[in-house]
């Protein structure tokens, strides 16, 4: 089941924390930046939500580096780490998984009134290279947006209730080779989509960043049907040092 609720929930509070940004964008002067450092770190808290996924929910740490070549063009790496609680539902399986628990419930191994609902623990990390385009029109506010191309790591446990049928569906799983012994998985996929937000600057080297990054993939296909969106916020400071490329002629 779906929880739209928490997922408006985080989507308000993204959008609040970018109202505010845009209110200081408006009391700040529209003089051009004075200064824009040459490297640029940033580390955060973070909250990815996949609503695929049986609407996991994920927080963690982000982190990204880079360089800016141009006042308006930087590039760099980012790298974020979440983990999460979901459970398993029939709703999400391919077709052979499904095929395999249809043959259960058939043989009589799983009763007609068993609904498949086992609990998993999952760690995603990501990882991304690219450009990212920035607007300096304001001297305290900073808007940026980027494509988002990307390898996700996925890793996830069932943990199979005792006096439930759960064990027989993780069973199950092993035996077709979909999980280890341990009940654990594994998988690398692509992303894609695209990112952006704002910062708005404390000092010349020090700013407050708020963003949102929404990115379709599909993990584990050999057991999930169809793959879908998921959004990572995220909010915390950023640095900002080296050379100021604005006296550099680099606009």
């Amino acid at each position: 089941m779906r929880h739209p609720v928490r997922f408006a929930h985080h989507r308000n509070l993204f959008l609040l924390m970018a109202l505010v940004l845009s209110l200081s964008t408006l009391r700040s002067a529209s003089a051009q930046q004075s200064y824009v450092g040459r490297y640029g770190v940033y580390t955060g808290f973070s909250d990815l939500y996949t609503p695929g996924l049986n609407d996991i929910q994920q927080y963690g740490f982000h982190l990204q580096a880079g360089e800016d070549l141009r006042s308006w063009l930087g590039a760099g790496f980012d790298y974020s780490v979440e983990t999460g609680n979901t459970s398993l539902i029939a709703s999400m399986a391919s077709q052979p998984v499904l095929t395999g628990i249809e043959e259960l419930y058939a043989q009589g191994i799983l009763p007609l009134t068993y609904t498949v609902d086992v609990p998993i623990s999952a760690t995603t990390q990501t990882f991304t290279m690219g450009p990212i385009f920035n607007y300096r029109h304001f001297s305290k506010v900073t808007l940026f947006i980027h494509p988002s191309l990307a390898a996700f790591r996925l890793a996830a446990t069932a943990h199979p209730r005792a006096g439930t049928d759960d064990p027989i569906v993780v069973g199950a799983l092993e035996a077709g080779n979909y999980i280890s012994p341990q009940g654990t998985i594994s998988d690398w996929t692509g992303a894609y989509g695209l990112g952006g937000g704002a910062e708005f600057a404390l000092t010349p080297h020090i700013g407050v960043r708020a963003q949102l990054d929404a990115v379709w993939n599909h993990p584990f296909n050999a057991i999930l049907g169809s793959g879908g969106w998921s959004y990572r916020y995220s909010v915390g400071p950023a640095f900002h040092f080296g050379r100021n490329i604005l006296r550099t002629g680099k606009q």
